[in-house]
């Protein structure tokens, strides 16, 4: 088309010239408007994108009830949308994926594996009995000319349900996008109800790929929220992870490859990766030997796509215009749109009623007062319809010609018109003839009783909406449960599930740490992103990120990987002031530091060096002997030192006097407990994890080496050392807590080849470790019903009695005393029981929690601890072995020298 316009810039104006200034006034605007309106972004009245609606009005016009060729629906569909068959086709598909609104056969792909769906002409597709029901009404339509001017096509579709939070959505249109994740099915409609009934609603996402997801920030799907969605890892031993269940958006070949990345990065150690993946999904994982399967999973969440993060951003067309909603605002709206057209579709019958009966009563009274006969002798058309409009006149009232009084005339809803007049002239003779009064007045009846409900039904819309909505959830509900888990993720810390794919080296002597110094001295498997810290004998220690090779300072007497969130390490250390001769003692933890700063242990004296340095993994306290040079003046040139009457202070305390005089060895005589005192240990009830900070079910105080202990479900018993990265199956754990030599387990248990309900108290006789141990007989149909760590447990168990049911109590100590692990214990009952509850008395004891004090800040001193010391001999700190050895210090070694 040929324009004229007249554009203005800074310069001149020119008259029939467009310029490049008026194209991105005039053409750019119109075409984001019509990406924006006609392409990527849902309307708020049906939740569908144009092309979605109009395959869809194809396919309703299509229907006969049996299938059709995609290829066919994309051909009907190409009438209404200008954008090819590929697009059409695609969308199609992601429609039929979904499986709420299209019916499909064939091979559609699967959104699992990434596999795609076969040609057009081979698959085969028809609307769902759901989306019939919901989605079409043709009196409730508003219609618009197609593109080219031929037909018309729906504007929107009377849609009655809120279907973009069901099916989600996503788009990228010009300047925005919008992603709504899809929501459960259930859930939605019960929403919907409750946003009837006035109540506050909160939906969250669930997808048909199931997994795990944290809505703590989904800030109700509105901008600026996020989601975090894992895959479910199953852990089959020690040795064997699978997964089962894929985040939403992943396939299996991108998880794969995601898991082939980071192991070849060293991000985790993975033996061997199968896709076992078929009706449902499996991915066999085998490990490394040694490979804990615990930090395994937490390295899968942190370096791979077994958890993704969503960041939705609800955005629909509201009155032609783009508007960013919360899915709640988003529902509300939808669910008062449902009544709206609830509303109009009660209207509509309620006038298709009124209407019935207004026939049905004029052709009564036209054939019982044979006012038929009265137009024999009519000689015109027009004379016919005034005879019988005056006959009718005699037996009814309209709204025109009221009732008097005294007037047994029938009432019509309206007036009559010479269209009803003419439909009476158009009965045939033989159904006039066969016309059978009681009939009439039946079905005349039945007219006005469902007039009567719908006209119930408008006067109290809200209860009809919602029966509306319960009857969706009763016909359609089946097999539509939330498949995903909403959970409360903790955050990983990358550097503590990352897999040691690195080795640490130390040049003592030149002072250098790293990687790649493979000809010196190991200290210990590391990841290549770990942070290393680095003592040296002057009194300075440093914390750099590793590389090949890093100067850190020279005479290095302890390195090792330094974690941030290590709040335990303590490290006890004797100096010697070189400016007054002294030796000092300290006892410090190294937490906040700035990364590459050399922090000075001394109080900065030139000649201060390190006497003694040992490191305590759970802040354990020892004694030490001191021996001073024989040529000083003191009196006592021995005596022992306790690091326990040291508070553990700030890195830069100056430390307690030890001595004043020359000292000439210091060497360990024994280590003694625990100054920082028992952690106290919890275990979150969602994830299973362990940790320190009042998460979930308390499990006590745990010292060093005081050990746990979980019994399962399958009747098997396990114990373990305390392990903050391991994480519990807290699905099939039924009792945790510490493992003490005295701990008795009482159990309840139905045995399979005795048909009896059995009661039996045991101690753990079993040493070995991370080992699962079965402490019920290995026969058919045995099954645990009931297992304590309780000292005296009290259940109340309910047994089929005859024909009744008897429910009784009975004290496990009393019933049966501690005998061996293996045997049977003595029975309860003959019956099966049929329900164990716990009795709380008064008496049962639990563990107490106890008030914790606040750790005590840097530069801020802490209360000394009595420590009972257990004397043993002192073990001897290995010498720096050669280079490549193995011969390095850990942490709990001694460092000793001699002066």
């Amino acid at each position: 088309m040929d324009q004229t316009k007249t554009f203005k810039d800074d310069n001149h104006e020119e008259e029939g010239l467009i310029t490049l200034n008026g194209m991105y006034k005039e053409y750019f605007l119109d075409y984001a408007s019509y990406v924006i309106l006609e392409r990527a972004v849902p309307d708020i009245d049906d939740g569908l994108k144009p092309v979605q609606r109009r395959i869809l009005h194809s396919m309703k016009e299509m229907d006969d009830g049996r299938y059709h060729k995609v290829a066919n629906i994309i051909g009907q569909t190409m009438q209404y949308h200008p954008h090819g068959d590929a697009a059409i086709g695609d969308a199609l598909v992601n429609l039929g994926q979904k499986d709420l609104l299209i019916d499909c056969q064939g091979n559609w792909g699967d959104v699992r594996t990434g596999d795609s769906a076969a040609a057009p002409r081979y698959i085969e597709a028809r609307l769902t009995k759901f989306a019939l029901e919901v989605l079409f009404n043709p009196q409730t339509t508003d219609w618009q000319l197609t593109y080219d001017g031929r037909k018309k096509e729906p504007i929107t579709l009377p849609v009655k349900f809120p279907l973009v939070l069901s099916q989600g959505v996503e788009g990228i249109a010009v300047g925005l996008s919008t992603k709504i994740l899809p929501h459960n099915f259930i859930e939605l409609i019960k929403a919907s109800i409750k946003i009837l009934e006035g109540k506050k609603v909160a939906i969250f996402p669930d997808f048909e790929t199931g997994g795990m997801i944290d809505v703590a920030e989904y800030n109700d799907g509105a901008r600026g929220g996020r989601v975090k969605i894992r895959a479910k890892i199953q852990q089959v031993d020690k040795s064997t992870l699978n997964i089962v269940e894929l985040p939403y958006g992943v396939t299996t070949n991108s998880l794969i490859e995601s898991i082939l990345k980071a192991n070849d990065k060293g991000q985790i150690k993975i033996k061997k990766v199968s896709d076992n993946t078929a009706k449902d999904v499996e991915i066999q994982l085998e490990l490394m030997p040694g490979v804990s399967p615990d930090v395994t999973i937490d390295a899968l969440y942190a370096f791979t796509e077994c958890e993704v993060s969503y960041s939705p951003n609800a955005c629909v067309i509201v009155d032609n215009k783009p508007m960013f909603l919360s899915v709640s605002e988003i529902l509300r709206i939808s669910t008062l749109q449902t009544k709206e057209l609830l509303r109009r579709e009660l209207e509509i019958k309620k006038g298709e009623l009124e209407e019935k009966w207004h026939n049905a009563s004029l052709e009564k009274i036209f054939i019982e007062n044979r006012i038929y006969r009265d137009i024999e002798e009519c000689e015109s058309f027009e004379a016919v319809i005034t005879t019988i409009d005056q006959g009718l006149k005699k037996y009814v009232a309209t709204p025109s010609d009221p009732l008097k009084k005294g007037d047994n005339r029938l009432l019509l809803m309206r007036d009559i018109t010479e269209e009803d007049i003419t439909r009476l002239t158009e009965i045939k003779i033989k159904r006039i003839s066969k016309y059978n009064k009681f009939k009439a007045d039946e079905s005349m009846a039945q007219i006005l009783a469902d007039l009567d409900q719908v006209k119930h039904d408008l006067e109290h819309l809200t209860e009809y909406a919602i029966r509306y909505f319960q009857n969706l959830l009763e016909k359609y509900g089946k097999g539509r449960e939330r498949k995903t888990v909403i959970s409360s993720f903790e955050n990983i810390e990358i550097k503590e599930v990352v897999a040691n794919n690195a080795k640490l080296y130390v040049d003592r002597k030149e002072g250098f740490v790293g990687m790649g110094m493979k000809k010196d001295e190991f200290v210990s498997d590391c990841s290549d992103i770990a942070d290393i810290i680095a003592f040296t004998r002057d009194g300075k220690f440093k914390v750099v990120r590793i590389a090949d090779k890093v100067f850190v300072g020279k005479d290095i007497i302890h390195t090792a990987v330094w974690l941030k969130s290590d709040e335990r390490t303590t490290y006890n250390m004797i100096y010697l002031d070189g400016k007054s001769g002294k030796a000092f003692a300290k006892r410090f933890n190294v937490n906040a530091i700035t990364r590459d700063k050399e922090y000075d242990l001394t109080q900065g004296s030139k000649g201060s060096k390190v006497l003694y340095f040992t490191v305590n993994p759970n802040g354990e306290s020892e004694v030490v002997n001191i021996q001073l040079t024989q040529s000083c003046s003191a009196k006592k040139k021995t005596f022992d030192f306790d690091f326990a009457e040291l508070a553990i202070k700030g890195r830069s305390s100056q430390g307690n006097l030890v001595t004043k005089y020359p000292v000439r060895k210091v060497s360990q005589v024994s280590v003694g407990r625990s100054s920082l005192g028992a952690m106290q240990i919890y275990m979150d009830e969602v994830s299973g994890r362990l940790n320190q900070d009042s998460r979930g079910k308390y499990l006590g105080a745990f010292d060093t080496g005081t050990k746990m202990i979980s019994l399962y479900k399958d009747g098997t018993y396990e114990i373990n050392e305390l392990d903050l990265t391991k994480k519990f199956d807290v699905n099939n754990i039924l009792e945790i807590g510490q493992f003490k030599e005295d701990t008795v387990i009482s159990a309840l248990y139905y045995e399979g080849d005795k048909g009896a309900s059995m009661i039996k108290r045991f101690r753990v006789e079993t040493s070995t470790i991370d080992q699962k141990f079965s402490f019920l007989p290995d026969t058919n149909g045995t099954k645990l019903y009931y297992v304590s760590l309780a000292k005296e447990p009290v259940v109340s168990y309910t047994y089929n009695a005859g024909k009744t049911k008897e429910t009784r109590e009975v004290n496990l100590a009393d019933f049966i005393d501690v005998k061996g692990w293996k045997a049977m214990g003595n029975k309860l009952t003959d019956a099966k029981i049929i329900k164990v509850e716990p009795v709380k008395t008064s008496e049962e004891e639990s563990p107490a929690i106890p008030d914790i004090e606040s750790v005590p800040e840097d530069e801020t001193e802490t209360p000394p601890v009595k420590t009972e010391i257990k004397k043993t001999e002192s073990p001897k700190a290995e010498k720096p072995g050669k280079p490549g050895d193995n011969k390095g210090y850990k942490p709990g070694d001694t460092i000793e020298f001699d002066f």
